[in-house]
């Protein structure tokens, strides 16, 4: 019915990014259903750009090794710039980045306390299962990452909806030429990001950790449009 909640809603709302999984394979099935969901996701044009390696068992525990490795080494190789500006976007980065430090007990001075919780993306916070997901290159790339941003979503929401959890990761895209090669992608195929996922660990403290959104009022401009920001 129109103007009530739905559950997509409490959905959306309540889904959560873990950063401790317990280390419990999920069921063939299972896996197999959220890729299902993901696959609806629209695209341009309908051209399903996105290429979606997962890796389980002692492939994930290979690659992990292989990510701590060109980590130690400092071979990063990311198929696209990074950076937040000077401002909003740089303060939120600075914001979540203190909050899970601070929910790991890290101290900001601690830099080898901080080197560990970053080599921990590169474990995959623990969980079972991860998921690459590669583009190809078409135009400037920005509508085909939209593509796969839209089918990563539908990825993460499957996973709530079943009572699992993941978190994107774009670290995971720091060290593109090292999953390639593990993995025996293609050159051409260029490495937006990885999703680990799996059960969240209830009683891991950083789990607790609830970002902010903005208001609306930051981010939404009404143009004739029934006045709905006022309140």
């Amino acid at each position: 019915m129109p103007g009530t909640a739905s559950p997509f809603t409490d959905l959306a709302r309540s889904r959560r990014s873990p950063r401790r999984f317990l280390p419990t394979a999920l069921s063939p099935s299972d896996i197999r259903g959220v890729l299902e969901d993901a696959q609806t996701a629209p695209s341009n044009s309908n051209t399903q750009p996105w290429t979606v390696h997962v890796v389980s068992g002692t492939a994930r525990d290979a690659l992990a090794k292989e990510l701590l490795q060109a980590e130690e080494e400092g071979r990063t190789s990311p198929d696209f710039t990074d950076g937040y500006g000077e401002g909003i976007y740089l303060d939120r980065s600075k914001a979540l980045g203190a909050s899970v430090y601070r929910s790991r007990g890290v101290e900001r001075s601690d830099r080898h306390g901080r080197r560990v919780v970053v080599r921990e993306n590169l474990e995959f916070y623990g969980a079972p299962h991860a998921a690459f997901l590669f583009m190809p290159a078409l135009g400037d790339g920005v509508r085909t990452a939209g593509d796969i941003g839209m089918y990563a979503q539908n990825f993460l929401l499957s996973l709530a909806a079943r009572g699992l959890a993941g978190i994107p990761q774009t670290v995971l895209g720091v060290y593109a030429d090292t999953v390639r090669e593990f993995l025996g992608v293609p050159a051409e195929l260029k490495l937006l990001f990885g999703i680990s996922f799996g059960m969240a660990d209830p009683a891991a403290p950083v789990n607790t950790l609830r970002t902010e959104r903005v208001p609306l009022q930051q981010s939404v401009v009404l143009h004739d449009t029934p006045s709905i920001l006022d309140a």
